[in-house]
């Protein structure tokens, strides 16, 4: 195990770059987990990881990770190196650097009774990371971003899903390829709009395999998602309310998609 005791050691260097810049960590096809928990998940979700990088003196800490993955670059950080690379101060003490995945629509294991969620242009890596955690709780059985805007990998969207995001199958590609998936595997489109045609979301009964689509907070969903719809649905609101958070809304929907089939 090598020790580090530099912050312009060319490894941290690197990791520095990898926690802060999208394109790097698309360019290298790595990117960077920090925290036990999020780790683990990632290696339960069959993820390679590159590299450990550990605050001194917490070689112990870990050692039933580190002794089960003897064959990764394992090194030991000086504890104020490690609180100036770390974007949680150091308090999670574990960093580690994963290759990424191809998220392709092809990639998919789809199944003639499943619940997908579908989710357009989201923005906020933190609803990002919150809707993961909500499928996976509600095990939903994977999750399509279609024309995506920010980074799978983005720390935050890591951070605030506590890892659910390696644990949930996810493919991401153009709105328009993902309506001709869902059509082409006979999957009812079911859509988050306020339109006047939309039914109570608590009034459709949710047949599988279904897709329940949300749009960004500040958009919505776009035309083609309209228009492609086997069925709009609304969550009723005070009306001194005029719309919910996105992990909120497709808790909501997720969670009554499930007790519709059970």
């Amino acid at each position: 195990m090598k020790h580090l005791t530099s912050q312009n050691n060319t490894e941290l260097k690197r990791l520095r770059l990898l926690f802060q810049k999208a394109k790097e960590r698309k360019k290298q096809g790595v990117f960077v987990i920090e925290g036990i928990r999020e780790i683990e998940k990632a290696i339960l979700g069959d993820y390679k990881i590159n590299a450990f990088f550990v605050e001194e003196g917490c070689e112990s800490v870990f050692s039933k990770i580190l002794n089960k993955s003897k064959e990764v670059l394992t090194f030991s950080v000086k504890k104020s190196v490690f609180e100036i690379t770390s974007m949680r101060s150091g308090s999670e003490k574990i960093i580690a650097i994963v290759k990424s995945k191809t998220h392709t629509l092809d990639r998919l294991n789809l199944t003639d009774n499943g619940i997908i969620l579908v989710v357009e242009a989201p923005e906020k890596p933190g609803n990002i990371g919150a809707l993961y955690r909500t499928a996976a709780a509600a095990k939903i059985d994977s999750i399509i971003i279609a024309n995506p805007k920010t980074d799978f990998y983005n720390p935050n969207s890591i951070r605030s899903s506590l890892g659910s995001v390696f644990l949930v199958p996810t493919a991401l590609a153009p709105s328009f390829e993902v309506i001709a998936y869902l059509k082409k595997n006979a999957y009812k489109i079911l859509t988050a709009a306020i339109v006047p045609k939309a039914l109570n979301y608590n009034k459709y009964h949710y047949k599988k395999p279904c897709a329940i689509v949300m749009g960004a907070e500040s958009t919505g969903l776009t035309k083609s998602w309209i228009e492609a719809t086997d069925q709009h649905l609304i969550i009723p609101m005070d009306k001194s309310i005029d719309s919910l958070n996105l992990s909120v809304s497709a808790g909501i929907l997720m969670y009554e998609a499930q007790v519709k089939n059970n």
